[in-house]
Parts: structure tokens; C-alpha cells; sequence
């Protein structure tokens, strides 16, 4: 047999060319590519040890004598009433379309003021326009925001403002701030370093190089960003209704499912805060293909 007709077998030489992961034969002969590792094995002893502590908490726990029959029929009518019962028995509708009117303001306000703050700022964050060192700093500030919880900025500014609606929308804005800063910088990042250097190359400002080159190029992602926080600001609004008596929808559903407990009422707000939701995200995604 000649040398073209024989078939032709190479070995690898080390068996780490082949992958870069462990690879092993079980005993079962399936190859198992999944390497044994100190991370691996923490991860699942600490999975065990959850589950076995949630075992534990619901076999120890005081429950009171509940019977969990009765628990689960009332829990499923309570669900029934909510989703397949719902009407409106104490307000208007006309009413109820003001209170989301206000909740709609609430995060529209706080995105507008949010999105300008942190355009500017952004711009300073930003690694190829900016010093490293101011963007450091700037980017160390607002992670620290970020990471306390909207709810928490809310209350905090409630101190002094007072529970209403100037509370929520700064605490809403403090957060929105520290969100759309981080989002915005991320995206001028992205813009191509040839054309701010051809752009400084004829004795652009930096003002001229932020109109002339990062706005154009970025405004797909600044816009599509900015909706988006709009969303979450929205559903922010509707718990901040509540948490910071800012009124509004979130208000009205948090009354009837903790004081008079209706819930035909909060089955009726719940759903004029979906269908909310939707026609807030088939007018964003419009918007954002106009821009495109």
C-alpha cells in the first residue's frame, strides 16, 4: 500500500494542544471536560450548604399552627381575584389615568435631569478624551453612588426634602446620575480614536471634538441608554409612590394591598401598569429606529 492510500493518524504530542481545559475519560467512557478545581468544588459545598440550611430553616421554623392546605387554597383565590377579578371600585378611571400621569412625570423628570448631569460628567470619565487620573476619581464617586440602592438615596433625601414627590425625583435623579455616567462613558470609549486624533490634528477644542465626533457617533447608544433608565425609572416611580408617599399609581396600589385591602383594585392597577410598561417600550423602540 503506498504512502498516499495508507490513512494517516497523528498524535498529539501533548495532550494540552488539544484544549485548554483538563479533559478526562469517567468510567462510564464519557469524556468529561470539566476541570477539578479548589473553585469548582468551594462553589458546590457551598450550594450543598445552602440547600441544607434551607431544609433546615423550613423543618424548625414556627409556623403557628398554619394549616398549609388552607394556606395555598387562600393563596391561589387571593392570585384569582387579583389576575381575573380585577375593577376599579374606589377612584375613576379619569382619576387613576392623573395618578399615572404623575408616576409617568416622576421618571421623566428624574431621566431628564439624570441624562444631562451625566452626559457632562461622562465626558470627563471617558479614557480617551479625558485625563486618567480625573476619570479615576470620578468613576471611583460614582460607583460608590451607584451601589447604594435608589430606595435608600430616596429616604436619605426625604431627611431633608421630606416624603413627596421632590424626595423621589432627587433620589431617583442621584441614581439615574450615577447609572447613565457609567453607561454614557462606556459608549464614547467605543468611538474610533482615528477620528479624534484627525479632529485635534486640525485644531479642534475639546468642545468641537465632543459635537463634531462623540455625539454623531454615540447618539444610538446615548438614546437607546437614556430609554432604558427611563424604563427603570418608571417602575422606580411606581414603589417610590409608596416608600416615599410620592403619590402617584404606586401610591393608590400600595394602598389597597396593605390598608383596605382590595384586591379587585390592585388586580386593576396592577394591569394599568403592564399595559403602561409595553406602550412605554413600543414607543422607546420606535424612537430608538428613528434615531438609528
Amino acid at each position: 500500500m503506498t504512502d498516499l492510500a495508507m490513512p494517516i493518524y497523528k498524535k498529539a504530542e501533548n495532550p494540552t494542544d488539544i484544549s485548554d481545559k483538563r479533559i478526562e475519560r469517567g468510567w462510564n467512557g464519557k469524556i468529561r471536560t470539566a476541570p477539578h478545581s479548589k473553585s469548582n468544588t468551594a462553589i458546590k459545598a457551598l450550594m450543598f450548604s445552602l440547600v441544607v440550611i434551607t431544609v433546615y430553616a423550613f423543618l424548625t421554623f414556627d409556623y403557628k399552627e398554619i394549616d398549609f392546605a388552607d394556606a395555598i387554597m387562600a393563596t391561589l383565590q387571593n392570585i384569582k381575584t387579583v389576575f381575573l377579578e380585577p375593577r376599579l371600585t374606589r377612584d375613576t378611571v379619569l382619576g387613576m389615568l392623573y395618578q399615572l400621569f404623575v408616576t409617568f412625570c416622576l421618571g421623566i423628570l428624574a431621566t431628564i435631569f439624570g441624562a444631562i448631569f451625566a452626559f457632562f460628567c461622562s465626558l470627563f470619565c471617558a479614557r480617551n478624551i479625558s485625563s486618567p487620573i480625573i476619570g479615576g476619581i470620578i468613576k471611583s464617586f460614582i460607583a460608590l453612588i451607584r451601589a447604594i440602592p435608589t430606595v435608600l438615596w430616596v429616604l436619605i433625601f426625604a431627611v431633608s426634602a421630606g416624603l413627596g414627590s421632590v424626595a423621589a425625583v432627587i433620589g431617583l435623579t442621584f441614581h439615574s446620575f450615577a447609572y447613565l455616567t457609567k453607561m454614557y462613558s462606556e459608549a464614547i470609549e467605543e468611538v474610533d480614536e482615528g477620528t479624534i486624533e484627525a479632529l485635534r490634528a486640525m485644531g479642534a477644542n475639546f468642545w468641537q471634538i465632543v459635537f463634531q465626533a462623540i455625539v454623531p457617533s454615540t447618539i444610538t447608544y446615548l438614546v437607546a441608554w437614556t430609554f432604558m433608565r427611563f424604563e427603570i425609572n418608571f417602575t422606580n416611580a411606581v414603589a417610590m409612590g409608596a416608600a416615599a408617599g410620592a403619590g402617584g399609581i404606586g401610591f393608590h396600589l400600595f394602598m389597597a394591598g396593605n390598608f383596605y385591602f382590595d384586591l379587585h383594585e390592585m388586580g386593576f392597577l396592577t394591569y394599568v401598569v403592564v399595559i403602561a410598561v409595553i406602550v412605554l417600550e413600543s414607543v422607546s423602540t420606535k424612537i430608538k429606529e428613528k434615531v438609528k
